[in-house]
């Protein structure tokens, strides 16, 4: 949270005592126009909540309870939170209590990851097409520099769509830190003048990884984005359990996802506004 709200402010709502805490629920703050509004950070696939390992029901519930308490007594007239896998529907309502709206959206996963050797044969055919063209025309980078992936992917996005939403010292800063705590790979694909045509950018702890950042030059190879996955995937297994690949409600993203024989998955997302103009405000 640090490193992602950077400049801004953030909090935590804590449930418990003496140190023994059952749940957390970190959350980014702010005001504009003169309105509290709580939002996702950038790069923050989902907010928690975090829960004690081996709680039982009842306990489970009241923890979500005070969290969902907590959130509200925050009083933002805007707030937007969505949520981890393991939070299932049924303890979202605990949030539907305190008023908050209730929906859903999908990203896709390996959950557990598979095995190297699994890889490429969960792949449909389209995907592993072209491969080895790929890997035969280009190197594979371990220690692209967060500099240099900064610039390739400001470059990418601003090409795609004339702008990108994330600065170059953000996504810098970002990779940065997390190669720094060793939770992080920033893997390329170089041609045979050492330019750097693709690269991805994969965060992880013990539980899951994510696949937060990808950028590519126009004229890369079909299929650049594919090794890299595979590259990530292989390197990845032994060390987290899962793999997110952190998006998927568009058709065609969802499409790419899914085509590596990953699992689509619900992410239950809460929303409550107390002026129904304030989600337009905060794009003033």
């Amino acid at each position: 949270m640090e490193t992602v709200c950077k400049g801004k402010r953030w909090d935590v709502i804590l449930v418990g005592d003496d140190g023994r805490y059952s749940g957390a629920l970190p959350f980014l703050y702010g005001k504009k126009l003169g309105l509290k509004y709580i939002l996702l950070p950038q790069l923050t696939p989902w907010s928690g909540p975090w829960l004690r390992d081996g709680m039982d029901a009842p306990g489970r519930e009241a923890t979500l309870g005070a969290l969902a308490y907590g959130l509200r007594e925050q009083k933002a007239l805007l707030c937007m939170q969505r949520f981890a896998p393991g939070i299932a529907a049924g303890d979202c309502q605990r949030f539907a209590e305190y008023g908050f709206d209730i929906t859903t959206r999908h990203t896709y996963r390996f959950d557990p990851l598979p095995e190297p050797s699994q890889l490429e044969q969960l792949a449909d055919r389209g995907r592993r097409r072209g491969v080895d063209e790929v890997r035969k025309a280009y190197e594979i980078d371990r220690a692209v520099k967060p500099d240099e992936f900064a610039g390739l992917h400001v470059e990418y996005w601003e090409r795609r769509s004339g702008h990108d939403l994330l600065s170059h010292e953000f996504i810098n800063r970002v990779c940065s830190t997390a190669l720094d705590r060793g939770q992080a790979l920033l893997y390329g694909l170089r041609d045979e003048k050492g330019t750097l045509m693709a690269a991805r950018f994969v965060a992880y702890d013990s539980h899951c990884a994510y696949a937060l950042m990808s950028a590519m030059r126009p004229d890369a190879l079909r299929n650049s984005m594919s090794v890299l996955v595979w590259e990530q995937l292989t390197d990845l297994y032994g060390r987290t359990k899962a793999f997110d690949f952190e998006g998927g409600m568009d058709a065609g993203v969802g499409h790419f996802y899914s085509s590596f024989g990953s699992t689509e998955t619900e992410l239950c997302c809460i929303y409550r506004s107390q002026i129904p103009f304030a989600k337009r405000l905060l794009h003033l």
